[in-house]
């Protein structure tokens, strides 16, 4: 008899933790390998948001907080729900999680009965549909295809919507493709959903400060005020601030939810870690310029990027709105035949082979539920992308 529960077979590692390990593990062996698995920006945590950690660890704020976040932190996460994104929130209405993933683990744990259906537009972010899973729902994926910017349309959101779905999961700017949604296709999207009150609506919108070209960033309950008591706005201060390894995620949602979901905190893990929870209210109050100055660097490296991948043999590359991936289509290299014989039948069958002949490591997009593509993150050197994007256009070019 097996000691492991039955439910660990409703899912799989995350791909992308896999794929970052396998170059960790290349690289410890003695291979030159450039990794572009992870979703982690190259830059470091400001020097005035450690500041104020080490201010934290000196003034002994060591100690257990609240549950789901200490009245300060929830107290800056309140000012720039208002400041930032023109929402209306109260204390007990913000949740602070162990990353953004923790809150949204435990949204699905408090409202997801068996058989509640969560719709998830794909490509997405890999750990949606086992999180949903876990909590013994239904993950309806909608493919939202490259022909409409990797979006998901109004008409399909409309089919997919039965009477037993219960959230709807929307990610802009989107991980893995970077698309993003303006606010007349949010509108669109909102229309559908104004029709169906018992769905409701989970943003991810972590990527929120990591958008080009002049995109201006809106969140659905902003965008259409009558789902705000069914919006659950999701953040946190990994991403834009450089800080992933701090674990601090934050959400804005209904009462009710919020308390819920504190419950299943409660359970787990508790409270976050108080130095990070000191660190990220220095991150939320302090000085934001940095953002735009760091997000016009990954600019340049996504313009750099799209225009190399689009210049390998098999490959077509969109430019993506924001976030710091790109999700360029290797269709053209299947079929082809590798330099030792192999048919190169899958995009896992094309990263295999780029990670083994050129070193470079990036994620199939089988992982993200829409194939053939890839996942690339530029958050990583300028130099080492070049290096990369060379690479991958000697291994194009080398197929037969």
């Amino acid at each position: 008899m097996s000691i492991l529960a039955g439910r660990l077979a409703r899912i799989k590692p995350s791909p992308t933790l896999a794929v970052t390990q396998k170059a960790r593990e290349l690289k410890a062996a003695g291979r030159d390998v450039i990794g572009l698995g992870a979703g982690e920006p190259d830059f470091d945590t400001p020097d005035p948001i450690k500041a104020a950690a080490v201010a934290a660890i000196e003034a002994g704020d060591t100690k257990y907080t609240t549950v789901d976040g200490t009245p300060a932190l929830k107290q800056a996460i309140v000012d720039k729900f208002a400041r930032e994104n023109r929402l209306s929130y109260t204390p007990d209405q913000i949740t602070v999680g162990v990353g953004g993933k923790q809150v949204l683990y435990n949204a699905l744990m408090a409202t997801l009965d068996p058989g509640d259906e969560v719709i998830i537009p794909a490509p997405y972010w890999v750990s949606y549909p086992d999180m949903v899973l876990l909590a013994e729902g239904a993950p309806v994926s909608v493919t939202c295809p490259e022909t409409t910017g990797f979006k998901l349309r109004p008409d399909d959101l409309e089919r997919a919507i039965t009477p037993r779905t219960k959230w709807l999961i929307l990610n802009s700017p989107n991980n893995p493709t970077g698309a993003a949604y303006t606010e007349t296709e949010l509108k669109a999207l909102t229309d559908v959903l104004v029709r169906h009150p018992q769905v409701m609506i989970m943003t991810d919108d972590m990527y929120e400060h990591i958008v080009y070209d002049d995109f201006r960033f809106t969140t659905p309950a902003e965008v259409e005020p009558a789902l705000f008591p069914r919006t659950l706005t999701v953040n946190g201060v990994s991403k834009a601030y450089a800080m992933t390894g701090w674990r601090i995620g934050y959400g804005g949602g209904p009462t009710q939810l919020i308390k819920a979901m504190a419950k299943v905190q409660g359970q787990s893990t508790s409270n976050p870690c108080s130095i990070s929870q000191a660190a990220a209210v220095a991150a939320l109050t302090g000085d934001q310029s940095f953002i735009a100055e760091r997000a016009a660097v990954f600019k340049a490296r996504r313009d750099l990027v799209v225009r190399m991948l689009n210049a390998a043999d098999g490959m077509t590359c969109h430019a993506p709105e924001g976030a710091f991936y790109v999700y360029p289509s290797c269709a053209g290299a299947l079929g082809k035949r590798t330099p030792d014989g192999r048919t190169l039948e899958t995009d896992e069958d094309f990263v295999t082979y780029l990670l083994e002949a050129e070193g470079v490591a990036a994620v199939q997009g089988a992982a993200f539920g829409l194939s053939p593509y890839l996942r690339i993150s530029y958050a990583t050197s300028t130099d080492l992308l070049e290096e990369a994007c060379w690479r991958i256009q000697r291994a194009t070019a080398a197929l037969s």
